[in-house]
């Protein structure tokens, strides 16, 4: 049995056993990192967080990554409680503390705080919000392409549990990623609800089909700033790309497929319900995406 692989997945650094964590304005180590068992995140999921990735000293597309963060906090009226500019100090501050200046990835936090008693209640958090900064050492290490299997589960409708929302209540795609594992894939595919290919549990999805870029219409998945810059870079280079409903069978022919997200940037897919895509490897169309993005980077982090 082939053993499971994660688009998250990195080299093993022991520095992250050491890291200095930020937590409601106060830089602590690791282990007293701790938020109360009343909180609002710890109890209901309520909250949202925004990932971000460090190159040659500088938070890649950082001001796109926190009005994101901003604007999933007024969906859920949370009052973070900081301005922009104060968001962006604390991230510093928690590098400067980290010593760190390359190859590391933060995840923001932001939940509505502890609660009074323990029930749903968004006016039960009276001390609120929590506001916690993790970040580590991180240099992606995916030894091969993704294996993917198409899941019963949804991305959430609008009015219910907006997809475009990076929000703390992550079960549905926790649980479409167990019936992937369970399936011998490393990672779910979720259709939308017309049954049209959407996204994966994790991350945004695409395929390539005659030179042509392929990814869903996005009413139903995480609103990518990787995919969408991956969307301007095709566009930019003259590269066919569109946003457009197509089926399962359209995406088993497709010649190439790859996943995009913050972490791992372009991660190629070897097969989709033990169909092989393609070669089962790295695509040329995805290569050449890849080594665009990285140059797209390297002009917003010098």
């Amino acid at each position: 049995m082939k053993l499971s692989v994660s688009t998250h997945q990195s080299e093993e650094d022991i520095r992250n056993e050491d890291i200095l964590i930020y937590l409601n304005g106060k830089i602590v180590p690791k282990n007293e990192a701790v938020v109360s068992v009343y909180d609002s995140g710890f109890m209901l999921g309520d909250g949202v967080w925004e990932g971000l990735r460090l190159y040659n000293n500088k938070w890649a597309f950082c001001n796109e990554h926190i009005d994101r963060l901003f604007e999933a906090a007024l969906a859920i009226d949370l009052d973070i409680g900081l301005e922009k500019s104060e968001v962006i100090e604390a991230l510093m501050m928690t590098q400067k503390s980290n010593n760190m200046t390359n190859d590391a990835h933060a995840r923001l936090m932001i939940t509505r705080g502890p609660k009074k008693r323990p029930f749903q209640h968004p006016a039960l958090s009276i001390d609120g919000p929590t506001f916690v900064i993790i970040m580590e050492h991180s240099v992606p290490k995916i030894p091969r392409p993704i294996s993917l299997a198409t899941v019963p589960h949804l991305r959430g409708l609008p009015m219910t549990q907006d997809p475009k929302l990076n929000s703390h209540s992550k079960l549905n795609c926790i649980l479409a990623c167990i019936a992937a594992e369970k399936a011998g894939a490393d990672e779910a595919l979720m259709l939308d609800i017309n049954g049209f290919v959407n996204t994966t549990n994790a991350c945004n999805f695409f395929v390539v089909k005659k030179d042509e870029v392929w990814t869903s219409t996005g009413d139903y998945c995480m609103n990518g700033i990787t995919r969408q810059k991956v969307i301007d870079i095709c566009r930019a280079e003259s590269i066919p790309v569109y946003e457009k409903n197509f089926s399962l069978v359209e995406a088993y022919s497709a010649d190439e497929a790859f996943l995009t997200g913050t972490f791992g940037a372009q991660t190629p897919v070897g097969c989709i319900d033990g169909r092989t895509i393609g070669t089962g490897e790295l695509g040329p169309t995805t290569e050449h995406i890849r080594k665009l993005y990285k140059l797209l980077i390297e002009k917003e982090c010098r």
